[in-house]
Order: structure tokens, then C-alpha cells, then sequence
């Protein structure tokens, strides 16, 4: 009984190298579990179901001869793929998962969520992220033609980049306050997210309470594996 946690893979045809990760993962481990959850930014931008490349194909292979094996497979949106919709996933036999799902993880009671929504310390990209989030602005993206969504994606991701370079570290991690608020509103045991390509295993109040963070896979391939008895955070190089 093991299941695995992925994300922040960044997918994109710039890198074949991690989409191979990912194919030789899905073929190899993921046949084996009892599910598989993907934390947000399993592609490095979406914008559109509409828009079919390379690696979007792959995936949709991928993912869909997996749940079609009988493994489940669930999916939250990150902050590079929130438009992924409901096309594409049913055709990778994906389910969608709110923004912040609890779930039973072989008895304890676990929050998933992608995680940046826990870096309040970062106001101006708080802020962007309402903004993308409003179902109205959506739409009117996802309206425009091909070739301007994808325009507009890549203006946005060198202006990220930018903005990023001048930021310190701890505005780009998530908030002890936010982190705790959590964890006693909800009365967990464990959290697991990704976002801030920090993998580490967390202790925020004791040794039943474990804060989980995924790596990214722009090295490594960095797995979660969890177990009725354990945890295992590991990466292998790319």
C-alpha cells in the first residue's frame, strides 16, 4: 500500500529531459499505487485545453493509461497550470481537487494544496493571484486567440522571472502564521504542498504533526511515497 505525491514538474517541450522522468515514473512506480496525487505546476504554463502540444499529448497518454489501470489519479492547480480545465482532465481520467483538500492518508487527517497560497508575505503576487483566479478574467483570457494567450503567458512568466530576482527568500516561502492557522483550524496531522522548491520534512509543533514539502523536478525527480507506516522524500537526478 503506498501512495505517491508529485509537483512542480514544469513540463514543457523545452525539456524532453523531464518529461522523460515523468514517463519512466509513470511506467515504473506509479503502476503500483494505490493513487497518485499531483500538487500543482505539473506543466510550466497552460493556457487552454485548446492548445495541444508535445508534452500536453504525453501526459494526457500517460495519466490516462494509469487511471485506466486502475490507479486513481487526482489534480490541483498551481500557480504556472491553474487554466488546466475540465477537458483535459477527463481525458486523463484526472480527477480535480479543490485548492485545499483533506483527505483520510491511511488514517491521518492531511491537507493538499499547492501551497502558494500560504506565501502572504508576498502582497504583489497575492494580489496577481486573486486576479487570475476571478472566473470572469478567465474567461476573457481563455477567449482571446491562440497565439495572444501564449504571447501574453510568456510576457508574464520573463516578468516573473524579473520581479523574483529582487524578492528574498523568506517573502517567497510560505508564513509560519498561515502554516499554523491550518494546521488548528482543521485539527491535522499532516500537510503536504509544493511551490517553494524547498523538499523538506517539517515539525511544526511535534512528531505526530509533519509538514511535508515536495521538491521540484527541474534536477531531480522529487517523490513523495507514503505508506500506512511511513514517509519517503527522495530524488533521483535527472
Amino acid at each position: 500500500m503506498v501512495s505517491y505525491f508529485i509537483a512542480d514538474l514544469h513540463l514543457s517541450d523545452e525539456r524532453p529531459d523531464i518529461l522523460g522522468a515523468f514517463v519512466r515514473f509513470m511506467r515504473s512506480e506509479a503502476i503500483d499505487a494505490d493513487a497518485l496525487y499531483i500538487l500543482g505546476d505539473l506543466f510550466e504554463v497552460w493556457v487552454g485545453d485548446d492548445v495541444i502540444t508535445h508534452t500536453s499529448q504525453t501526459v494526457a497518454s500517460e495519466l490516462k493509461k494509469l487511471t485506466d489501470s486502475g490507479v486513481p489519479c487526482y489534480f490541483i492547480c498551481g500557480n504556472r497550470d491553474f487554466l488546466v480545465g475540465k477537458r483535459y482532465l477527463r481525458a486523463c481520467g484526472v480527477q480535480l481537487l479543490a485548492d485545499e483538500t483533506i483527505i483520510d492518508l491511511y488514517g491521518r487527517k492531511t491537507m493538499l494544496l499547492h501551497g502558494d497560497i500560504m506565501c502572504t508575505l508576498d502582497e504583489a503576487y497575492q494580489k496577481f493571484r486573486r486576479k487570475v483566479h476571478n472566473p470572469i478574467i478567465q474567461w476573457l483570457f481563455l477567449c482571446l486567440p491562440k497565439f495572444a494567450r501564449v504571447k501574453i503567458a510568456s510576457n508574464m512568466r520573463s516578468h516573473s522571472k524579473m520581479q523574483n530576482q529582487t524578492k528574498s527568500d523568506s517573502i517567497m516561502d510560505v508564513t509560519e502564521q498561515e502554516v499554523t492557522r491550518r494546521f488548528e483550524q482543521h485539527n491535522l496531522q499532516w500537510m503536504i504542498h509544493g511551490h517553494t522548491h524547498r523538499p523538506a520534512i517539517h515539525y511544526p509543533f511535534n512528531d505526530e504533526r509533519q509538514r511535508i514539502v515536495l521538491g521540484d523536478w527541474y534536477q531531480q525527480s522529487s517523490v513523495l511515497s507514503v505508506t500506512d507506516k511511513d514517509l519517503l522524500l527522495e530524488g533521483d537526478k535527472l
